[in-house]
């Protein structure tokens, strides 16, 4: 299983959203500078997101985006969920159907506990979490976790 550009991007957009503060109306323009979003996929995830009530997108020449969940309820989970679906390593842990031998299969089994122990992890790191642990800009690497903003160019 692979994250798509677009999950990527959605998480990257939500983290800047957290980092800005609830409810701060931000510029797209802003938002794929900052987090290097390509314009044109941003238009698409931006919709996504809202659809799922996780940012709103104010219209209007003051308008732009802005976080409307609680960052510290929201998690990793819930965004690459919103725009990839159910997380998975293997069909047929989505779809039993998929494989006749599902039931009695050993490698189901070890299938199912790897993608529950990726679903927990997402689930267990909230945006609230992860803007409290800092981030680095980008082409600049942390070099001590309990400083995120020690940095040192690439």
């Amino acid at each position: 299983m692979r994250f798509t550009r677009a999950g990527e991007y959605a998480v990257r957009c939500v983290l800047y959203l957290a980092i800005q503060g609830t409810h701060r109306i931000v510029s797209r323009k802003d938002i794929c500078n900052a987090m290097q979003i390509p314009d044109q996929f941003f238009r698409k995830i931006a919709q996504h997101l809202a659809k799922a009530g996780i940012i709103d997108i104010v219209q209007g020449p003051k308008g732009g985006y802005r976080l409307i969940s609680d960052p510290s309820q929201l998690t990793l989970l819930d965004v690459v969920e919103t725009m990839t679906g159910k997380i998975s390593l293997n069909e047929c842990v989505v779809n039993p159907d998929f494989c006749f031998r599902s039931p009695t299969c050993s490698v189901h089994r070890i299938w199912l506990a790897a993608t529950e122990q990726l679903r927990q992890t997402l689930r267990e790191a909230t945006f609230s979490k992860l803007v409290e642990e800092g981030s680095c800009a980008p082409g600049e690497v942390c070099t001590d976790r309990g400083a995120p903003r020690a940095t040192e160019k690439v």
